[in-house]
């Protein structure tokens, strides 16, 4: 059975630059059983209602502005799957989570550009899950347990976000080995109540967690923690890590 994944996935040049992160993405893809589909919450689809996209062609979306035109022109061609679509969406239903089909939604950086990494022939169908993130947490626990059977049918439940998030305080110039002792308290507090199977903590984490507020000023890159928490088991470390001081990059996994 696949495990669901945590993966921090940082600046949308890690396409480009993978650095540390790409290489154990690509790891981590050839340990697992290839996926018959993946399923994405993304930090990069808040919405108000839970949505599902439903096209069977989603394009590639460049959702970010001021980069390099050679990362516009990366393309990830990967199909959708309208029945899983439905199916998803059903379960969501069933769960006392009203959801609804998105026909038109690209897929976001967040999706697209770790699973180029992962699996760079795009042959594999993907579909996105979107993050009512005005709600929290405990919403994303939910939906994680509601799809926490697709695993066994083979698909690839993934939470892409980043451990820490918080832009205005990067600094562009670090290199791998600079952690501000702020951004490592807060992942390190994360890592031990993920060891400790500690819920409770984890969903009050802006009032638990070390510099929560200054690690997440929002919090939708910190939610699709609690997707793959919710739909998996045993907490496991595939990468860590952080860029630019502190931006994390720690990539996880719940068997």
């Amino acid at each position: 059975m696949l495990p669901s994944l945590f993966i921090s996935h940082g600046s949308p040049m890690l396409a480009l630059q993978p650095g540390a992160s790409g290489p154990a993405l690509a790891r981590l893809a050839n340990t697992l059983p290839r996926p018959k589909a993946i399923v994405v919450v993304s930090a990069h689809w808040e919405s108000r209602e839970l949505l599902v996209t439903g096209a069977a062609q989603p394009e590639t979306w460049h959702d970010f502005h001021g980069f390099p035109p050679a990362l516009y022109a990366v393309q990830y061609p990967a199909p959708g799957d309208p029945a899983l679509a439905t199916k998803v969406s059903e379960l969501l239903n069933a769960a006392g989570l009203p959801t609804r089909l998105d026909a038109q939604r690209p897929l976001d950086h967040g999706a697209w550009v770790p699973l180029s990494l992962m699996y760079p022939d795009a042959s594999i169908p993907v579909i996105q899950v979107s993050l009512p993130s005005r709600i929290g947490p405990g919403l994303q626990l939910k939906v994680g347990q509601a799809l926490a059977a697709l695993r066994e049918d083979g698909i690839l439940l993934v939470g892409s976000g980043s451990i820490t998030h918080n832009l205005g305080e990067l600094d562009w110039h670090a290199g791998p080995e600079v952690i501000e002792p702020w951004a490592l308290a807060f992942r390190d507090w994360v890592v031990e109540k993920l060891g400790e199977d500690n819920q409770a903590a984890l969903l009050d984490f802006q009032q638990q967690g070390p510099f929560a507020a200054r690690n997440h000023p929002s919090d939708e890159h910190f939610l699709p923690l609690f997707f793959a928490l919710g739909a998996g088991g045993k907490f496991g470390i595939v990468h860590q890590g952080f860029t630019l001081g502190a931006l994390g990059m720690d990539i996880y996994r719940f068997d």
